[in-house]
């Protein structure tokens, strides 16, 4: 049995503003740092993070200094032409307007598509379970972006993408169990 914490990062400047942050390495805002000091999490024999700053600051806030293990396969989505603006500066935006009206299928333009991400975030999910593995870890922390844990968890258990948004310094625990061949999750609650 293997229990792996999904966190997503604290907020941000970008979040604070609703806007689309992805590939943006920008770092918690001062509301986000002083926000994450009121959660409390054991702590977890091992901490992968996203490669962006938002990421590696949340980790050091939550779990002290561990050293942590960067996966670039869990960084957020690059979400192109739309990065970096919220839904009311790409109000009137033809290629925004698609976007929305497929329900957040259609790629990102300019960027990328959600089953490109998927996949990506799904084999950094898997590089960090064999991580676990080849190490004897039997609880991990991931502090990722809520489009990594929509991604993973979406991906892991069948569910629709957006049922698993969780907000800023939140996330899911996950209990995965070798069964039939490959890693299945047996138990998942929001923490």
């Amino acid at each position: 049995m293997l229990k792996i914490w999904l966190i997503r990062h604290g907020m941000t400047e970008g979040n604070r503003y609703q806007r689309y942050i992805g590939v943006t390495d920008e770092p918690l805002c001062e509301d986000g740092r002083e926000l994450l000091e009121k959660f409390t999490y054991p702590k977890p024999q091992a901490v992968f993070v996203s490669p962006l700053k938002r990421c590696l600051e949340t980790a050091a806030i939550l779990f002290g200094d561990p050293k942590v293990r960067i996966i670039d396969q869990l960084a957020e989505c690059d979400f192109g032409e739309f990065e970096n603006k919220n839904y009311q500066e790409l109000d009137g935006n033809e290629h925004y307007q698609s976007w929305i009206d497929s329900g957040g299928l259609l790629p990102f333009p300019g960027g990328e598509s959600r089953e490109e991400f998927k996949r990506r975030n799904v084999t950094g999910f898997q590089k960090a379970v064999n991580g676990c593995l080849r190490n004897g870890i039997s609880l991990a922390a991931l502090v990722v972006h809520g489009g990594t844990i929509m991604a993973v968890l979406s991906s892991l258990t069948g569910g629709e993408y957006f049922d698993f948004q969780v907000k800023n310094g939140e996330g899911y625990e996950t209990v995965l169990e070798w069964i039939q061949g490959s890693w299945k999750i047996t138990s998942l609650t929001k923490i």
